[in-house]
Formats: structure tokens, sequence, C-alpha cells
């Protein structure tokens, strides 16, 4: 099917004649609508099932900036439950899912982020791509571009696979994250490139807020290139739900804040578990490898309790991240320092490796490594490990530090 057939014409609003192409495919049991090349204006679209939306080469669906297109519904924003706008393209307990293509979604956030900032906005702002409990899920070869908030975002879906997608956010824009699978199954993530204003990868599992704790388990990301961001990929802080099982191998990171970033804090609860980290390179990094379990930002975030360096009890709400290995790592031009560990007294870190890694520091104006209250700025600061059980250290060089190299409190 063709969009065109259904009364869609390029350089026009076309929102209902793309829904009625989509709905239509969903009533004779699935197929493809194709968008073929040129300018499309349309509101927020809702997939079904066994329905692939194909962009051609040289197809735009630039999404209005109109706020008042997008249906204000409840769904989870930033790991609690909340009213959000409903995202540009969005799907809600569907099957055989798939927008492919090599066409471009344009989400037109400017106006959002404008409003984001004055706080003059109804609900939270939308995703570019949110699906929430949908099966076998295919994004595939398109790119997205200025998306109102995180722009593909999986939520409880399972089997889900993302390859070639090509994602880019102005670095100043507000919480326009790449990909966030959060209390996913089964994630295959793939040759993407991502450059974008917030973490690149973030992999999730809900808040202590979030009505169901649904753990984010068996995540594979392969082969990507992360330019710019906070992060390249990053585990949390949302983790209630756990994270485990997650592999990462042959991605470089080029620029962003951090690089692998495993981010909690007292309350959250949950564990992130069983991550291999394997053949990742890394340039133009503040600090290319974090573990912070006193993380500081978003709601909540600046209680006392958070950055406190006493032992508190153990109870449901304490994070544990254990099993964490990496190995084949390269870095130049480490800009603040070559690694943060930091466990919690009442929940040291467990069983941490790092092998086979060469890290390069540069000199540079001090700053974070990592986002916690307790951190001051540094720069040419070798690694930092704190409350640890389990430390590996393998062939590890770390080449420009300022004073020690290794710096272990409360570390076995």
């Amino acid at each position: 099917m063709n969009i065109l057939e259904f009364g869609a014409h390029k350089g026009a609003f076309c929102g209902e004649a793309i829904q009625r192409a989509l709905d239509a495919a969903a009533a004779q049991g699935g197929g493809r609508v194709t968008v073929p090349a040129g300018e499309y204006l349309t509101g927020s679209l809702v997939m079904r099932s066994h329905v692939e939306l194909h962009l051609e080469a040289g197809a735009v669906l630039r999404f209005t900036d109109d706020f008042d297109a997008y249906p204000i519904i409840d769904t989870r924003w930033e790991g609690y439950e909340q009213p959000s706008y409903r995202p540009l393209i969005y799907a809600r307990e569907e099957r055989d899912v798939s927008i492919t293509g090599l066409g471009t979604l344009e989400g037109q956030g400017k106006k959002w982020w404008e409003a984001f900032r004055a706080g003059t906005l109804s609900a939270a702002r939308p995703c570019l791509i949110g699906l929430e409990r949908c099966e076998r899920v295919c994004l595939a070869d398109f790119k997205a571009v200025n998306s109102p908030a995180w722009t593909l975002h999986p939520l409880c879906c399972e089997n889900v696979r993302i390859s070639g997608v090509t994602v880019v956010n102005p670095a100043d824009s507000p919480n326009t994250d790449g990909i966030d699978p959060e209390s996913c199954r089964n994630v295959r993530i793939s040759g993407c490139h991502i450059d974008v204003g917030d973490d690149c990868i973030a992999i999730k599992a809900g808040t202590e807020d979030a009505r169901q704790a649904v753990p984010c388990e068996n995540i594979t990301i392969t082969g990507c290139t992360m330019v710019h961001g906070h992060g390249g990929v990053v585990l949390g802080s949302e983790m209630s739900g756990s994270i485990r099982r997650v592999a990462i191998s042959g991605c470089v990171f080029d620029g962003t804040d951090r690089g692998i970033r495993i981010k909690s804090r007292r309350r959250r609860g949950g564990s992130v578990e069983d991550v291999s980290v394997t053949g990742v390179v890394m340039n133009d990094v503040l600090c290319p490898l974090v573990i912070n379990l006193m993380y500081f930002c978003g709601k909540g975030g600046r209680e006392a309790f958070v950055s406190d360096p006493a032992a508190y009890p153990v109870d449901g709400g304490t994070p544990h991240v254990r099993r964490i290995r990496m190995a084949d790592i390269v870095v130049t031009g480490a800009r603040s320092a070559a690694a943060c560990l930091y466990g919690l007294p009442e929940a040291p870190l467990e069983d941490i490796s790092i092998v086979n890694t060469q890290i390069h520091l540069v000199e540079a104006e001090p700053d974070y490594p990592v986002m916690n209250a307790r951190q001051k700025p540094v720069t040419l600061s070798g690694l930092t490990a704190e409350h640890v059980r389990g430390l590996h250290l393998a062939d590890l060089r770390i080449v420009g530090a300022r004073g020690e190299e290794i710096t272990l409190r409360d570390v076995q």
C-alpha cells in the first residue's frame, strides 16, 4: 500500500491519510505501507500489528509541532508513571511492528525543548518512537532527527531488533537520548550511529515508583558508533526492576562525556549484573569507565541520603552491581579520569574486572568524571575504586596520570 492511494500529498498535512493506510493494512491482516520520496507533514501515528511502515529513500515524515496533535496518555517517562504527550509514532500491545527504510523521521523538537525549559507543557514531552508492551519489533535503516525527548523508546517489549538506524539531535537538546530499551527482554541493537544531547544508548528498568518492577534483560549492542552525548552506553539510573545479561562489543565512542556508565542510588533497589564489555574504542571522553551508586540527578537526587558516606541498612531499596567485565578497551584523550568505581559502604560493587585495557589521559580543564555530590572536578586522575569486593585488574595501562595511577579505598 502507498500512502498516496489514501489521500496523502507531498508538502501537505497527511496525518489522517497515513493513519488510514496503516489501519487498512492491519484490517487485511498486515502488510507494508510505503511512504514514497517527498516530504509529508503529520501528527501522531499509531502502528498496528503485522504492519510495516516503510520510508523510501528521500522520504521525510515531518511531525507537526502543534502540541494539540498529540493526545495526552498515561505511560512511563524517565522511570515514573505519569501523563505524557503520545509519541510521534506509538504502539501499545501490538505484534510484528516494523519501521524500516532509508527515509527520515523529522521530529521538529525545537518548540518542545523551548516549552520544556519554560515550564509551559501540560505533560511530559513525547518520544519520537514509543512502543509499549509490543512483541517482535523491527526498527531498521531510517534516520531520526530532532526528537522532542527520547528518540527510540521500547517499553516492556520483547524481541526487539534495532539495526542501521541513525539518530541525530542537537548537543544542547534536553533529554534527547538515542535508544532507551526499558524493562524489555531480548533486544538486539547493531550498526547504529547516534549523536545526541543526552545518553546515546541507555538501558533502563523503571524506578521505585513504577507500577511494575520489570527487568531489562538479554541485551546485545554491537558495531555502533556514538558521538557526543552524556554517555556512550549507560545502564540506569532507572534500574529498580534490575538490568541483567548485557553484552556490548565492537563499538566506538567519540566525544561522549562518559563511555560505559552504570548509575543508580539508594532507594532505587534492583541490581545491574552479568555485563560484558569487549572490543570498545573511545576518544575524547571525560571518563571512560564509570560505576556510580550515588548518582544525584533527577527526582530526589539531591536528598542527603543519596551521597551520605555512612553505611545504611540493607533493604529492598539498596541497589547492587555485580559481575561486570570490561576487556580489550582502548581509550585516547580521557580528559578527567581513567575510571571511577564507586559502590556503597553497605552494598559494595562485586566482582568487577578490567582486563587488557589502555587508557591515555590528556590534560584539560578539571571536570566531574561522575555525577555525585562528593566528586570534585579533576583532570589527569587515574583509576579510583571505593567500596568494591572482588576487583580484578590485569594488563591495565594508564598513561599520563598525575599522581597515583590506582587509588583504592575499602577494596578487596
